[in-house]
């Protein structure tokens, strides 16, 4: 065995061959993968292998796409079957409900070019026999769809990257992984040590242990999963050709034909974790002692749906242990705060997903980034706040819920509370509806008391809607307060801050005591961040962030931190804070301050270490409301004195308190996007209406700046966009645009303008089409609805009174 490679991936399942083919085939060829026992161990082997397209993220979706569509030419260069039945599938909703969602899915198809479409249910019936076509009230169609072998797969997978030069050893587990100095790592077995530069943690079971070999906990729980095969069952014998898949929502299963019989999965109400405390080393190709009692309700539901089962006889069953995370996504990337050290664990839609793991992995190490935006998979959502408890407590949940209906609008109640801030209580009190961003509870919208602190889950305007309006109107006319302990903040320091940060940020760097707007670029010139950057000193700055992206900006900070000069450290933890807006904000403040608030004296865009309520803080003149506004930070042993100082100050101003929900209206009535929404690596700063906040002709060469010099040059393809839609059920997120009838683009946020009384989003479009207001039309729960173009902010669109 070799005692060098630059990358060695630990772990033979479909997962590990995905990555070491998709590293080969682009050119590394120093490549080996290490498996403990036989490729498809743990969990490859005995998957069910129903492969589909639908996902909650998009680009997750377009690489489900990629994974099915790449298994013809793994075959082809292999000389493996895959064992491919392309039977189509079809997803059945019995409920408005679920229908809603299915439309929503079908929207989102639209643009990413999946061929998905409804079907009648008298089609379905033809397509598969079993199904009772009046217990449903429609179906979506995939024609992608369909299973796999799952053995031929992993090993296509393997033989396919041995045919680009690549390496694999079976009975070689790894027993010590150990950096050096430089950064690189000794990957020690029984057969010997190797030198690599790269490790991949790839283990699927045993992803946890092999973290623990390198100091590491992954937030990763293998769940117990049955599925059962029957005996022949006539309708399918007698059908003449293979009848499609499906997923039937409500009954909770899903199925396929197997021979002349159904294999049948379901994802049981309660969830049963499997080794908990680790996963034994000596465990293979062996399955888990069957419980049909467990998942006794959902056959029933089955049988009632698909009649042809009550008949059938059980021909086997397979309990089988694969691994969750805690949203159910995958967890791929470089571990941050983990030199070269990478993950791609907690793939449980293996067969599904593999192909565009590897991919997207495999580009990220070559080229710096992946092709398309991989946050919802990005291990860095994740901080230390997902220990291994909640690792196990999350995926639980996500499990019993895989098939179960999540609104956009609904927060889940597994592992709340963990954290949270010293107001946190108070917020209570004044009737706080919690959502949780990066593990940290922040109020969305308040109710008139906590007794109605309650919102009902919805893809249409729920219970919330009028708490949000009043909170709107009270910021745009009075004065409101909000919490921002979920901004994220960076301090730099050092002789060599200022230099780094010209290098690292986009704009020019703001002069001591003044905060910017910047973008920051990855190499190819797109979007890796949109931040403000404050100058509280010669040697130190603060760098403002989303508080989700947190792990991720860290990561990038820390990869290209030089040796010395520099000292970084992530403060989110210990800033938390208040901002105020509104046209009172300035009397409010000036109640709380001994020194002078006017604007000759606190210019927009100032920012200052001083004092607020007699609480030490960091007081910022900037607003996201588009009102005159302000941010203060402190310690948050300080917060409660500053909140009750709020509140005694303001009680004859109509001091109202608000939530991120009434936030995100502000905004879009200001044509803002957020990150992780409209701002994403999907887009470059051009495309994102934020060039102007690109200093193109500053002298340091900042990363990105050649690629988005020529990216200017060239002219933007797509443009962000405000559209005005004439609606009565708003826009989340994904919907597909149409322009005179054809699929254009999609929405990337939306949502009710209260103060301004229209539905807003923002989306992105051809650039050639921003010169027509008209003709457009978004597709919201399957209907199509009118559009036009803001060109301008509908609220306030000088800026003046945010600058007053």
């Amino acid at each position: 065995m070799e005692t060098h490679a630059k990358v060695v991936v630990i772990g033979g399942g479909v997962v590990g061959c995905s990555i070491l083919f998709h590293l080969a085939k682009f050119g590394w060829k120093d490549v080996l993968l290490l498996e403990r026992s036989e490729l498809t161990s743990g969990s490859s082997w005995h998957a069910a292998g129903q492969i589909h397209t639908i996902s909650s993220d998009p680009n997750i979706s377009k690489l489900q796409g990629y994974t099915i569509k790449l298994y013809d030419e793994l075959e082809e260069l292999s000389g493996q079957s895959v064992g491919l039945h392309a039977c189509g599938g079809f997803y059945l909703a019995s409920t408005p409900q679920r229908l809603d969602y299915l439309k929503q899915e079908r929207s989102k198809a639209r643009y990413m070019g999946l061929d998905q479409e409804f079907v009648p249910l008298d089609q379905v019936a033809e397509m598969n026999p079993l199904i009772d076509p009046g217990k449903y009230l429609g179906a979506l169609y995939d024609p992608l769809d369909g299973y796999i072998d799952p053995s031929g797969v992993t090993y296509a997978y393997a033989k396919a990257a041995r045919h680009y030069g690549a390496r694999w050893y079976r009975d070689t587990p790894v027993v010590e992984t150990n950096q050096r100095p430089d950064g690189s790592w000794d990957v020690v077995t029984p057969n010997g040590s190797i030198h690599t530069e790269i490790i991949v943690n790839a283990a699927g079971l045993w992803a946890r242990e092999v973290g623990h070999l390198a100091g590491i906990d992954l937030p990763v729980q293998p769940m117990e999963h049955h599925y059962l095969i029957t005996e022949e069952i006539p309708e399918i014998a007698a059908h003449g050709k293979e009848i499609a898949a499906g997923i039937d929502y409500e009954a909770n299963i899903y199925f396929r034909q197997e021979h002349n019989g159904l294999l049948l999965g379901t994802y049981e109400p309660k969830g049963t974790p499997w080794m908990v405390n680790g996963t034994p080393l000596d465990f293979g190709h062996e399955l888990l002692q069957d419980d049909l009692e467990r998942v006794a309700d959902r056959l029933e539901l089955a049988f009632e749906r698909i009649p042809a089962l009550g008949r059938a006889g059980i021909k086997s069953v397979v309990n089988g242990p694969f691994t969750f995370g805690p949203d159910g996504n995958p967890m791929i990337g470089p571990v941050p705060g983990l030199k070269n050290y990478w993950a791609a664990v907690g793939v449980m839609a293996g067969f599904c997903q593999a192909g565009g793991v590897g991919l997207c992995m495999a580009e990220w190490m070559i080229d710096g980034e992946p092709s398309v935006d991989v946050w919802a998979m990005d291990i860095a959502r994740f901080g230390n706040f997902a220990t291994p408890e909640y690792g196990t407590v999350k995926s639980t949940e996500n499990y019993e819920r895989r098939f179960l209906l999540t609104y956009p609008n609904e927060e889940l109640p597994a592992m709340r509370k963990l954290k949270t801030t010293a107001v946190y209580d108070r917020l209570i009190a004044k009737g706080a509806v919690m959502g949780v961003s990066f593990g940290l509870e922040n109020a969305l919208w308040f109710a008139a008391s906590p007794d109605s602190a309650f919102e009902e889950p919805s893809f249409r305007r729920s219970n919330a809607f009028e708490h949000v309006a009043a909170e709107v109107k009270a910021v745009r006319e009075r004065v409101g307060a909000i919490e921002i302990a979920n901004f994220a903040q960076h301090e730099f320091t050092g002789p060599g801050a200022a230099a780094f940060l010209d290098v690292l940020l986009a704009n020019s760097l703001p002069t001591e005591g003044r905060l910017k707007l910047t973008p920051m670029l990855t190499a190819k010139g797109r979007m890796y961040g949109d931040m403000s950057v404050a100058c509280l000193g010669p040697e130190r700055f603060m760098v403002i962030g989303s508080g989700a992206a947190q792990e991720m900006h860290r990561r990038w900070f820390e990869k290209h931190l030089p040796d010395q000069g520099v000292q970084y450290r992530n403060r989110s933890d210990e800033l938390h804070g208040f901002a105020i807006a509104g046209p009172r904000s300035r009397e409010l403040l000036g109640r709380l301050c001994r020194y002078d608030v006017s604007n000759e004296a606190l210019r927009f865009g100032t920012i200052r270490e001083t004092s607020v309520a007699g609480v030490a803080a960091i007081l910022a003149r900037i607003s996201f409301s588009g009102e005159l506004g302000y941010e203060i930070y402190c310690a948050p042993h300080s917060q409660l004195r500053l909140f009750e100082a709020l509140e005694e100050a303001g009680s004859d101003l109509g001091l109202s308190w608000y939530g991120a929900r009434a936030l995100m209206s502000l905004r879009l009535e200001k044509s803002w996007g957020v990150w992780t929404m409209d701002f994403r690596p999907d887009f470059t700063p051009l495309e994102a209406g934020l060039d102007a906040f690109v200093a193109y002709n500053k002298a340091a060469d900042f990363i990105g700046k050649q690629e988005v010099i020529v990216a200017r040059d060239a002219g933007a393809t797509k443009k962000l966009v405000t559209l005005v839609v004439d609606t009565d059920v708003d826009c989340h997120h994904d919907e597909a645009v149409f322009h005179n009838g054809q699929c254009v683009g999609y929405i990337t946020s939306g949502g009710y303008a209260h103060y301004s009384g229209c539905s807003l989003a923002m989306a992105y479009i051809p650039a050639e089409l921003c010169a027509d207001a008209e003709a457009f039309e978004v597709e919201i729960l399957g209907e199509l609805k009118p559009a036009r173009l803001q060109a301008n902010p509908l609220y306030d669109p000088s800026g003046s009174r945010m600058r007053a």
